[in-house]
C-alpha cells in the first residue's frame, strides 16, 4: 500500500502542475476582455477610418519616403485634413492684340485682287492685243469697262485715248498696250487725291471721325477694322456706338476695340438717341485726350427721308462741340450703279469727305473706284478685301492699277 500511495501523490501532483501551466497559457493570450485579436493592434489599421491616430512627424532618415502626390488628390484630402478656402483668384487680363503696321497691307494683298478683277483686266488686254481692232473689237473693249462700273464718261475717255494710241503707233504688241493701259486708268483713278485718314488730334481735341452707310455693307466691321489700322499707327482711339437700333451693334462694336485696348462709349439701353450717343463719346475723348473718336452710326436707306434727316442730326449735335474732320461712306463694292446713287444722296445730307470700298475682292467690278470718285469728287480712301480682322487696306491707286492688270 505504501508504494500505491506514492504513485497517486505524484500523479496528483502532476494533474496541478498541469492544470496550472494551462491556465498561465489561456491568460497570456486572451489578455483584457478576452479578444484574442489583441497582438494585432500593433498593425496600422486602415487609412481614413473614425479614431485613426494619424501620424504627420517627419519621416525619420531611414523611412522610405513615398513620391509627392498631386494637388487636390484623394489621398491628400484624407491626410490633410480640413483646409482653409483658396484665396480668390483675379479674372486674367484679357489678351491685348498689336496689329501689324497698315502701310503697304494694300500691295501685300495684290493677288487677291488681282483675282477678284481679271475679267477686266485680262478681257481687255486680250481684245486690245489683237491683230487687227476693228469697230467692233472696240465696241467690246467699251462693253467690258461699262460692265465693271467704270461708268460710260470714264470708259469713253479710256477708250478713245488707247484708239489715239493704236492708231499713231501702230502696234498690238501685249506689253505696250499693258502699259498705255495702265498710264490711263492710273489717270482715270486720280493717284493725287488726298488719301489720308483725319485721326491726330487738331490743338486741344481730337479729330472726329462720322462712319455713315446703308445696311448691309459691313459697316461696324469696317469701324472695328478701321480702329486696328489706326491702333497699329500708333494713334489713341475712343470709338462711340451710335448704332443704337441693331441690338448687336453696339457689342459687335466693342468686342473690336476690347481687341486692341480701345473703349468704346455706348448706351445701357436699346433704341436710345444716337446723337446723344455721339455726343458722349466726342466728349469722352476730349476728356481722355485720345487722337481720334470713331463714331459708328446705323445703317440706314438713303431713300428713307426721315432716316437721312435723324443722320443730319448727329452730324449737328456733335459739332456743338467739336468739328467733324472726317465723314466716311462705306459702299458695298458689288452695288454698282446703285451704290453710286447711294452715295450722292448722303454726300448731300453729311458732306462726305472720303469712301470706303468693302467686298472689293469679291467682284471684278474695280471701275467702281473710278465711278464713285468722279460723281462724288471724294477719294476712295479705305478698300475691304477680305473677312480677316486687317483685310482693310489704305487705298493706293498704282497698286490696284497694277492689280488689275496684272
Amino acid at each position: 500500500m505504501g508504494g500505491v500511495e506514492n504513485v497517486w501523490i505524484y500523479v496528483i501532483i502532476g494533474v496541478v502542475i498541469l492544470a496550472g501551466a494551462i491556465a498561465y497559457g489561456v491568460n497570456l493570450t486572451r489578455g483584457r476582455g478576452g479578444d484574442t485579436r489583441t497582438l494585432d493592434r500593433e498593425a496600422p489599421s486602415a487609412p481614413g477610418l473614425p479614431g485613426e491616430d494619424l501620424d504627420r512627424r517627419p519621416p525619420a532618415a531611414t523611412d522610405t519616403v513615398a513620391p509627392p502626390k498631386a494637388p487636390g488628390t484623394a489621398a491628400e484630402v484624407e491626410t490633410a485634413g480640413p483646409q482653409a478656402p483658396p484665396a480668390p483668384t483675379e479674372p486674367a487680363a484679357p489678351t491685348i492684340e498689336r496689329p501689324e503696321s497698315a502701310r503697304g497691307r494694300l500691295a501685300r494683298l495684290r493677288a487677291r485682287l488681282a483675282r477678284s478683277n481679271s475679267a477686266l483686266g485680262k478681257g481687255l488686254l486680250a481684245l486690245l492685243s489683237r491683230g487687227k481692232l476693228d469697230e467692233e473689237a472696240w465696241e467690246e473693249v467699251e462693253d467690258t469697262l461699262i460692265a465693271s462700273d467704270l461708268g460710260v464718261e470714264a470708259t469713253t475717255e479710256l477708250v478713245d485715248s488707247l484708239r489715239l494710241r493704236v492708231k499713231v503707233d501702230g502696234t498690238t504688241d501685249e506689253a505696250t498696250v499693258r502699259e498705255w493701259l495702265r498710264e490711263d486708268l492710273l489717270k482715270l483713278v486720280q493717284p493725287d487725291m488726298d488719301r489720308r485718314i483725319a485721326s491726330s488730334r487738331v490743338g486741344d481735341r481730337p479729330a472726329v471721325v462720322l462712319v455713315v452707310g446703308v445696311n448691309g455693307t459691313g459697316k461696324t466691321t469696317t469701324v472695328g477694322k478701321l480702329a486696328r489700322v489706326l491702333v497699329a499707327e500708333d494713334r489713341e482711339v475712343l470709338l462711340g456706338a451710335a448704332d443704337t437700333f441693331r441690338a448687336a451693334a453696339a457689342d459687335q462694336l466693342e468686342t473690336w476695340g476690347a481687341r486692341v485696348g480701345v473703349v468704346t462709349v455706348r448706351s445701357d439701353k436699346d433704341g436710345a438717341d444716337p446723337a446723344a450717343v455721339a455726343f458722349d463719346a466726342v466728349k469722352a475723348g476730349i476728356e481722355e485726350e485720345v487722337d481720334v473718336v470713331i463714331i459708328d452710326t446705323a445703317g440706314r436707306l438713303h431713300n428713307k427721308v426721315d432716316l437721312m434727316n435723324e443722320l443730319g442730326k448727329v452730324k449737328r449735335v456733335i459739332e456743338k462741340q467739336s468739328p467733324i474732320d472726317e465723314v466716311l461712306l462705306v459702299l458695298d463694292a458689288t452695288t454698282g450703279q446703285n451704290g453710286l446713287q447711294q452715295a450722292k444722296v448722303f454726300a448731300q445730307a453729311v458732306d462726305v469727305t472720303g469712301i470706303v470700298l468693302t467686298k472689293l475682292d469679291g467682284t471684278a467690278k474695280g471701275g467702281i473706284v473710278v465711278a464713285v470718285q468722279r460723281q462724288l469728287g471724294v477719294p476712295v480712301k479705305l478698300v475691304g478685301l477680305g473677312e480677316g480682322p486687317d483685310d482693310l487696306a489704305p487705298f493706293d491707286a498704282e497698286a490696284f492699277v497694277d492689280a488689275i492688270i496684272a
